[in-house]
């Protein structure tokens, strides 16, 4: 266990015992900056970005950390044991490979890189380097995504027939991946979770709406084994902010909406029955909708951004591979992105994962 250690870096909080540099602090940076400040076994030390605003911004909020622009003073000091990368999506490879090869530990935000490729080469470095590489998929630590997994493995829902999701929202934009990119790794994380597996292939169509260089728009439809389908919907130019996934099983739905008030996720006991009965107006029906009750969950409240981090520090201490979102995962969610783009530049064929 670390001690109060008094110097350059100001004073690390006794009983510190894993030290965290967050590199980046624009959008995202400063919620891992706290995060980190907050968990009992973790503080954080450095942050670091080349906007001297958004340092003037993160050191207001927290005059104990030592703000710098050159994240390699992050990555050179011993004190450090671990970084969370927060930069731009296309820098997020150079950023990981320095900071494993300088031994630290590091969670990155999603996407993990750009390529397969890129994924696998980190994956490699953090196994030779013996640390820890994580991928902030935050979606799989919510609690009501959690709670769904849970139902779907229970078998109460029945065989899923399809899924679909949106994510939408007037803005933010971005100018160095396209929406594609900024939004489906959640989406593309939480089907992967929900149905133990990745997707096969896939079918997609993308529109640059705001006359952009890069799409703010796509739809999307993936493939997944046993025959189910996923559908989803992301988009940068939509009047309405969304975050939903529906799942329908042949005994019962799932809805969630993670900006409900009432309830996060929603259990919709409906289903189809098959009936032999005639009816003389519209010829002989075989199916027919069976209604039931709509259940909220009490679901217990946590923020997944804390139980990410939490679950990043305990598997540092513990040396346990971060098995719900490591480098793999990390890698199958970039090969499914890449597919639905390789799709979208040719309008929508049919793409392999």
């Amino acid at each position: 266990m670390r001690t109060p250690l008094e110097g350059r870096l100001g004073v690390i909080r006794e009983g510190c015992v894993i030290s965290v540099g967050v590199i980046g602090c624009g959008h995202w940076g400063p919620n891992h900056v706290r995060v980190f400040s907050q968990l009992a076994d973790s503080c954080c030390l450095m942050c670091a970005d080349v906007d001297e605003g958004r340092l003037k911004a993160v050191a207001a909020m927290f005059p104990s950390i030592k703000a710098v622009k050159d994240y390699r003073a992050i990555l050179q000091d011993p004190a450090v044991d671990a970084v969370c990368i927060a930069v731009p999506t296309r820098a997020h490879y150079a950023v990981a490979r320095e900071a494993l090869a300088a031994g630290k530990h590091v969670l990155c935000e999603k996407p993990l890189a750009m390529t397969p490729e890129e994924c696998a080469a980190l994956e490699a470095l953090a196994l030779k380097a013996g640390r820890i590489l994580m991928v902030g998929h935050v979606f799989v630590f919510n609690a009501g995504i959690r709670w769904m997994k849970a139902c779907i493995d229970s078998g109460e829902i029945g065989r899923i027939y399809y899924a679909h999701s949106e994510r939408t929202n007037l803005g933010p934009f971005r100018y160095d991946v396209n929406a594609l990119w900024d939004l489906a790794p959640h989406d593309i994380a939480i089907f992967d979770f929900l149905f133990s597996g990745a997707a096969l292939s896939t079918s997609a169509r993308g529109l640059k709406c705001l006359g952009n260089s890069l799409e703010d728009l796509a739809f999307a439809t993936l493939d997944y084994p046993e025959g189910k389908l996923a559908n989803l919907h992301v988009s940068w130019a939509d009047p309405r902010k969304v975050r939903q996934i529906t799942i329908v099983g042949e005994k019962k739905m799932l809805v969630w909406d993670d900006l409900d008030p009432m309830g996060a996720v929603k259990v919709y006991d409906k289903s189809v029955e098959r009936t032999s009965k005639y009816y003389e107006s519209y010829g002989e029906f075989q199916l027919l909708s069976r209604e039931g009750s709509i259940i909220i969950p009490k679901i217990s409240l946590a923020e997944p951004l804390k139980a990410q981090g939490q679950y990043f520090i305990e598997c540092i201490q513990s040396g346990r591979p971060p098995v719900l979102a490591d480098a793999r995962r990390g890698a199958q969610v970039v090969r499914t992105l890449a597919a639905i783009q390789r799709s979208m530049d040719q309008n929508g064929s049919l793409v392999g994962v």
